[in-house]
């Protein structure tokens, strides 16, 4: 896991982040991790994949015709392994 290290913190703001996770009784740096991911990765963002699946089912989605279509043009070879030399 990433380490994060913040400078110059106002103490009134390490103040309150001290007061808000003994009330929910963790440790500052767990709720200091808590904020962070809800901030980064709230409930209710959009995931691109939801999003595509939402767009092909409102376009009336693909046939199965159509999906084995595709799957024949698909380049099946198998992908070469990274080198690095």
């Amino acid at each position: 896991m990433a380490v994060l290290t913040v400078r110059n913190l106002p103490d009134d703001v390490h103040r309150a982040l001290r007061v808000r996770a003994a009330q929910h009784g963790r440790s500052t740096e767990a709720e200091i991790r808590d904020i962070l991911e809800k901030a980064a990765k709230p409930q209710g963002r959009l995931k691109l994949g939801s999003l595509l699946v939402s767009i092909a089912r409102e376009a009336g989605g693909l046939s199965d015709a159509e999906a084995e279509h595709f799957e024949r043009l698909r380049d099946q070879t198998p992908a070469e392994p990274l080198r690095f030399e």
